[in-house]
């Protein structure tokens, strides 16, 4: 069910990856999705997903939680490693017709979709622990030098994080709205792929209009409470790097060391 899926949500703790700068965590994100991608070979991936476990223990975030980040990307998931496991060239281990299943496919796919499996979770890590206003001030804060350059640091943050902030509230409203046309007969399980584009239809419409009734009823509260933008606007909570998030930035800067390190041991 489309409520299974955690995308965009927040929850609440007080665990050591909850206390964390905001920004620290953002940094930690980029260094995590740099080092992933830099990640080549078995032991290398294996040091990376024990990063990741670490990180997820550490937060206490749910392995539900994590399974609902991923399983809206499965498709995507699946269909890369299926074009990794046929148009990869190597040894020949299976023929089907012209198309050909080798043994460097399969291991390149693997690698693929366990690299995809820790992005995802990795980057969703972050909104999980961290609340949007907190992730609105990281990221305004990170971007501030680009003010410089007359950039809306500001704007660009708040879209973001509402953005983040309406996904789980669309994705409750698309559960609503099948389960209504459900109960009237709808059916959007059986039939072609046409059908089953048609029979969205129903659906995207009644969300359509919600999503542009939500975003007026924001703008208008916005207004009333005579939002400006960043100009002149104070923070409640102001940022402070403590010496637990220095801690965590050392270990960050270490990761892509030693995935060079790892990397270089395995011969990859």
């Amino acid at each position: 069910m489309l409520r299974d899926v955690t995308i965009g949500q927040y929850f609440p703790g007080g665990t050591p990856i909850h206390r964390l700068d905001p920004r620290t965590k953002l940094v930690w994100t980029v260094i995590f999705i740099t080092a992933l991608f830099m990640a080549r070979g078995a032991l290398s991936y294996a040091l990376m997903l024990c990063v990741l476990a670490g990180c997820v223990f550490a937060s206490r975030v749910s392995a539900r939680a994590l399974m609902g980040s991923i399983k809206p990307m499965l498709i995507i998931i699946c269909i890369t490693a299926i074009l990794n496991v046929f148009f990869t060239r190597g040894e020949v281990i299976a023929r089907l017709w012209v198309i050909s299943v080798t043994r460097e496919g399969l291991i390149s796919a693997a690698y693929m979709a366990s690299r995809l499996v820790m992005l995802i979770s990795g980057t969703f890590l972050l909104t999980y622990t961290t609340s949007p206003i907190a992730l609105t001030d990281g990221i305004e804060s990170l971007l501030g030098p680009l003010k410089k350059i007359r950039l809306p640091v500001h704007e660009l943050a708040m879209m973001m994080s509402i953005a983040l902030r309406f996904i789980p509230t669309l994705i409750e409203e698309t559960d609503k709205i099948m389960s209504a046309q459900k109960a009237r007969g709808a059916d959007f399980e059986t039939g072609g792929l046409i059908k089953r584009a048609k029979a969205l239809l129903p659906i995207l419409i009644p969300l359509f209009i919600s999503a542009f009734r939500r975003a007026d009823e924001l703008a208008v509260a916005m207004e009333s409470r005579c939002y400006h933008g960043g100009e002149g606007r104070t923070r409640m909570k102001k940022l402070r790097m403590t010496s637990r998030d220095c801690a965590a930035l050392a270990l960050g800067a270490a990761l892509p060391a030693l995935i060079v390190v790892t990397n270089m041991l395995s011969g990859a």
